[in-house]
């Protein structure tokens, strides 16, 4: 029985060995000269050893310098302000916290009036923006007004962060009969209304500042601890986890420097969140006069002592609710860029040099070299 034979295969190499017979006997020096000439130029063209030009510059890179770069990420600070959420979320709370810290130390400064002294007659148009219920400044009573609701907002805002992140990192850890135990206990809290509750509170204790941080704070913990507990969860099966467990790292190590960590981004969302939150709750108490007392200046209270003459001098209301309103949306839009800059930590490398044109032809085009043009003339010929 005879061998097939490949009449394709044996007319391939007949034509390469034709080529390479029919080249000039030059070509070979002609080759390597062209490419020692090459070799020169990019040896003269290199950076230093152990270094990478910079593009743009041509001043050369160390390794350690290239490797830093790509794998430091940028600050905090810069991340939130490199989204457009972060930019406008940054001035509307600073536009604020500036009126509110500045206002309160400088009102007389500024206007002519501390926040206690009677100007007119009540509802007039004396002064910058008239005069409130009681004949006192409508501008030195706003721009006085709004740093003890921020601190107490705040102070709110920490507190209630603190032990709700606490509970719940330990539940989701933890878990089994500590983690039931502890959620059926905050199950128990949210079934009360936050507002109800701080207000019998304050009923209770009588209405002070540190009455209605603890009260306020300690309602936020509840809701913080079920976003903790889940976070935590999220992490705790991990390998880093396991790794950490397995050469007895201490729990609480590995709460703090491995889960804290790994779930900043969930609770800076619900930060942002739960000062919004305590923001709203304490001018709310404020207006219905469990909150700060007067002759004080508070925003929350400047809107109940002035909304009988909404229609006759609106500024004692509208500007203090137009300062709550811009507080508000520029934390949440500051909370939700601080989570996506905590969840990407590296930025893009930005490419500064000559883009080089790839010579790689397209998928969807056939792939052309010597061989095929060998087989097709072969097919050719055997057609």
């Amino acid at each position: 029985m005879t061998q097939p034979h490949n009449l394709g295969a044996e007319s391939a190499e007949s034509l390469k060995a034709d080529k390479g017979a029919a080249a000039e006997p030059g070509a070979a020096d002609n080759t390597a000269a062209n490419a020692a000439a090459a070799a020169d130029t990019a040896v003269a063209d290199a950076p230093p050893a152990g270094g990478t030009a910079e593009a743009g510059t041509g001043e050369p890179r160390t390794g350690d310098e290239l490797k830093a770069s790509l794998s430091k990420p940028d600050p905090l600070l810069k991340r939130i302000w490199a989204q457009p959420e972060g930019k406008v979320g940054m001035i509307l709370t600073g536009l604020v916290l500036l009126v509110a810290v500045v206002g309160y130390f400088f009102t007389e400064q500024l206007t002519g009036y501390s926040t206690t002294e009677f100007l007119g007659l009540p509802f007039t148009n004396e002064g910058i923006f008239g005069t409130d219920n009681l004949g006192r400044s409508v501008a030195a009573r706003f721009v006085g007004g709004g740093l003890i609701l921020l601190i107490t907002a705040f102070l709110a805002t920490v507190l209630g962060m603190v032990v709700g992140t606490i509970l719940g990192m330990i539940a989701g850890y933890t878990g089994g009969t500590t983690d039931a135990v502890i959620m059926r206990i905050n199950d128990v809290l949210l079934a009360f209304p936050q507002l109800i509750f701080a207000m019998l509170a304050i009923v209770i204790f009588g209405p002070s500042a540190t009455v209605l941080v603890l009260v306020i704070g300690l309602t936020h913990a509840p809701r913080i601890a079920r976003v903790a507990r889940s976070a935590t969860q999220s992490v705790t099966n991990e390998d880093y986890i396991r790794a950490a467990q397995m050469y007895s790292v201490p729990h609480w190590k590995i709460l703090t420097q491995e889960i804290m960590p790994n779930i900043t981004g969930p609770l800076a969302v619900e930060a942002g969140l739960r000062l919004t939150y305590s923001i709203g709750s304490i001018a709310s108490l404020s207006f219905l006069g469990l909150g700060i007392q007067p002759p004080a200046a508070d925003w929350g209270l400047m809107i109940n002592e002035n909304r009988i003459a909404l229609s006759i001098q609106p500024w004692g209301v509208v500007l203090p609710v137009i300062a709550i309103a811009l507080l508000t949306i520029g934390t949440n839009m500051l909370a939700d860029a601080a989570a996506r800059a905590t969840a990407s930590t590296a930025t893009p490398i930005k490419r500064t040099g000559p883009t080089i044109q790839s010579d790689r032809q397209a998928k969807l085009d056939p792939i052309i070299n010597e061989d095929t043009r060998s087989r097709s003339a072969v097919s050719k010929e055997q057609a």
